[in-house]
């Protein structure tokens, strides 16, 4: 059974650069924040990154690097950025 190229993980990855993603490692550490970088490994660099422990924010990084090995499950397209300006509903 194939996958359809565009279903591939990777491929949805890539298509969410630039988009506020939330990352969520194994270790139960969640970080947030705009993916800029993605590789083949699924190492990603965010940009303007949060990182909160048991639901509590503990920390606001620049940049932040994140091991592709490390990761659990991404979570895109769902998340607003926290940063960005509210949009109107109408």
């Amino acid at each position: 059974m194939f996958m359809e190229p565009s279903r591939k993980p990777l491929n949805v990855l890539t298509k969410q650069l630039n988009a506020y993603v939330e990352i969520f490692l194994k270790n139960g550490v969640i970080y947030g924040g705009r993916m800029v970088k993605c590789d083949g490994h699924m190492n990603m660099l965010l940009d303007g990154a949060t990182e909160r422990v048991s639901g509590k924010l503990t920390a606001n990084y620049g940049s932040v690097l994140i091991r592709g090995n490390n990761v659990l499950f991404i979570r895109v397209g769902t998340a607003q950025d926290p940063l960005a300006p509210p949009t109107k509903k109408s």
